[in-house]
């Protein structure tokens, strides 16, 4: 597991920015389809959605910069989902989560390169706790991948010092459109969410 100082040193370092660009764009292209070749091939993602969808309470956990994917995840799944909670965003605390682990919930890890401690940590207590989890991540022996219910593993390769954003998006984007697809109420809760953002002005009109 190689850190960002170091990827800098090995791909970015002493490059011109057209060259940088011209391999992160190559490596992109090349991550982008195998992560296309890879959610056609498996159904780890129809798995996961299943279970998304016939969960009560659906609680989203990830550290780090993957407490981004997993915001991203939250909001989505919540248009046309009840009972969904973004864990360790300042409002909900993985104490509160864990103290309170009933039948029917689930926990959606997304925990990716290099591994936060929090999240290993409290999705391992999770799941003592007779908690089902679905871990998103990127290797197959990831920290996590040994007790969880199902995996969805996609790469996170790239040419620069930060992993890619690429294929986990595509991987989140995918889950939360089969989940809602799905979800027999979706339907009316989104169409009920539009009247109210429409009834409050969240959104600036355009033409």
């Amino acid at each position: 597991m190689t850190s960002p100082s170091e990827r800098f040193d090995r791909h970015v370092q002493r490059r011109s920015a057209q060259v940088l660009k011209q391999r992160v764009l190559e490596q992109q292209r090349a991550e982008f389809e195998k992560a296309l070749a890879w959610a056609a091939e498996h159904d780890a993602i129809e798995q996961a959605a299943a279970l998304i969808v016939s969960a009560r309470r659906r609680f989203l956990l990830g550290y780090g910069k993957s407490l981004a994917y997993a915001s991203m995840l939250a909001t989505d799944l919540s248009a046309g989902l009840s009972g969904v909670h973004l864990v360790g965003d300042g409002s909900l605390r993985a104490l509160d989560v864990l103290s309170d682990v009933r039948q029917g919930d689930l926990l959606v890890a997304v925990s990716m390169s290099r591994y936060r401690r929090e999240t290993v940590e409290v999705a391992e207590a999770y799941v003592c706790n007779e908690g089902q989890l679905v871990l998103i991540t990127d290797a197959d022996d990831a920290p996590l991948a040994a007790v969880a219910t199902t995996s969805i593993v996609i790469g996170a390769d790239s040419a620069s010092f930060a992993n890619s954003p690429t294929s986990v998006a595509l991987a989140l984007h995918l889950l939360a459109t089969l989940t809602i697809a799905s979800s027999k109420g979706a339907g009316r809760r989104l169409r009920d969410r539009d009247a109210l953002a429409a009834g409050l002005g969240l959104y600036v009109e355009t033409t």
